[in-house]
């Protein structure tokens, strides 16, 4: 049976062609809500050419951060160029999928969809000339169920069978991402057991969002046909290192990399410079936005090559920047690492926010203190104070803190996503601190 072939869709006529002439039998539509986690519904080819003109519409009162019961009317408008079928699903009448911006009733966009605030910051950076790209490294583990993080094999960094168990589950979800036109760079085991890493090419921030949140979903689609369960919570084995979502990002300005100066003793030029002391500075109040679980500061703690000291360095994997230097000198290859985030985040929000910070560093013309190349984990409170260098917040409440008092925060997000995010993570933080854990079980009630 032949493969359905890879889209290039450019508009709503090119995308109902291709239903036709492939015998799609459904397409669904997607959104995230204010979490990041994917909403969806089906419509059937002969609803499509309405949906494109008029949109669909939904309740949008029952997504999380979304509108408030008496103003719950939403419309879903789909982007024919994320058009694909989907690669989890038989090529025999197959599905597709495309994700949607959301709208009011009158049209306009709707503030409390993730997409449009990144497009935002995205049309933001285009009015002074540049293209933002990004080139996340999404890691996972796979377990044998979805109740207890049982492991399937002991392998370490970039161990290979028979440690590898997994390499044919890696394998087949290489192609199913390629199968969706995705391009994948390269794969391997993590350093933790059973941890992975697929590694994306870099391209465009929003297509990027898109293609990490279809990545999520083959990944566990593939990970489920296997009869294994993938998760990219945070940090799911105590003692273990845990997943995080490392972000290359660059600028690009007409056609060139901004970031890039060969006549620099780092290969950067001040654009990149005053990029990444935006990063650096508002850090802190980024966090709970790149970081934004309970369990996410359970993999931002000291030793277990997570960083969580603002600052940044070429080869130092302590820092919380780094600019790489697997190609040094190479123009297209300059950008800056962020290491902190985890792949449990909302990619639009968590993009959107770097993006503002970055921007901030150019405009205000932030100055970029020299490299730490000496490993920050070794240094002692007052050794890394006289630096200058500050810690991530500690807990999911010290993140909130933090970005409930960014104004920078807000202006990125908007009021809507701004509010909704603080109230949901306020709640969540009381449900956990309410909790009484194993661990306080063990070690008080033999003792008190």
């Amino acid at each position: 049976m032949n493969e359905t072939p890879i889209f290039n869709c450019k508009n709503a006529d090119d995308v109902l062609k291709a239903v036709r002439e492939n015998d799609i039998s459904f397409i669904q539509f997607w959104f995230t809500d204010v979490l990041g986690t994917l909403k969806s519904f089906q419509v059937t080819p002969s609803e499509l050419e309405e949906a494109f003109e008029e949109g669909m519409g939904f309740d949008g009162s029952s997504i999380e951060g979304f509108s408030r019961i008496h103003e719950s009317d939403m419309v879903a408008f789909p982007d024919p160029t994320s058009f694909q079928a989907v690669s989890w699903r038989p090529t025999d009448r197959p599905v597709a999928r495309m994700f949607c911006d959301i709208k009011r009733p009158d049209g306009t966009p709707y503030e409390g969809d993730g997409r449009y605030v990144l497009k935002k910051l995205i049309n933001k950076a285009a009015e002074k000339g540049y293209s933002y790209y990004v080139g996340p490294e999404l890691e996972f583990f796979l377990f044998e169920n979805s109740r207890e993080p049982k492991t399937l094999d002991f392998g370490g960094y970039f161990d290979a069978p028979p440690l590898d168990l997994a390499n044919d589950i890696r394998r087949d979800i290489i192609f199913s991402l390629n199968k969706m036109g995705i391009q994948v760079e390269y794969s391997h085991h993590e350093v933790a057991p059973s941890q992975h890493e697929i590694d994306l090419r870099y391209q465009e921030a929003l297509k990027m969002a898109d293609t990490a949140v279809t990545y999520k979903v083959i990944v566990k689609e593939v990970a489920r046909k296997h009869g294994v369960y993938a998760t990219f919570m945070p940090k799911p084995i105590f003692g273990e290192n845990g997943s995080g979502m490392h972000v290359h990002q660059s600028l690009f300005k007409n056609g060139k990399n901004a970031f890039f100066d060969t006549k620099d003793e780092y290969g950067l030029s001040e654009t990149g410079k005053q990029y990444i002391a935006g990063l650096l500075r508002h850090a802190p109040e980024l966090t709970a936005v790149t970081n934004q679980w309970v369990n996410s500061y359970k993999r931002l703690v000291p030793g277990y090559e997570a960083p969580v000291y603002g600052a940044w360095a070429r080869r130092n994997r302590s820092a919380l920047l780094r600019v790489p230097m697997y190609k040094p000198g190479k123009e297209a290859a300059t950008r800056v690492e962020l290491r902190s985030p985890d792949p449990a985040c909302n990619p639009y929000l968590a993009f959107a926010v770097m993006l503002a910070a970055g921007l901030k560093g150019i405009e205000e013309g932030y100055t970029l203190e020299d490299p730490v190349e000496a490993d920050i984990f070794e240094m002692n409170d007052q050794e890394r104070a006289d630096r200058g260098i500050e810690n991530l917040p500690g807990s999911l409440h010290e993140a909130v803190a933090a970005m409930e008092d960014s104004e920078l925060l807000k202006e990125a997000l908007g009021e809507h996503i701004f509010t909704k995010f603080i109230e949901n993570k306020k709640i969540e933080w009381d449900n956990y601190r309410t909790q009484v854990t194993n661990y306080e079980i063990e070690k008080y009630l033999p003792v008190l």
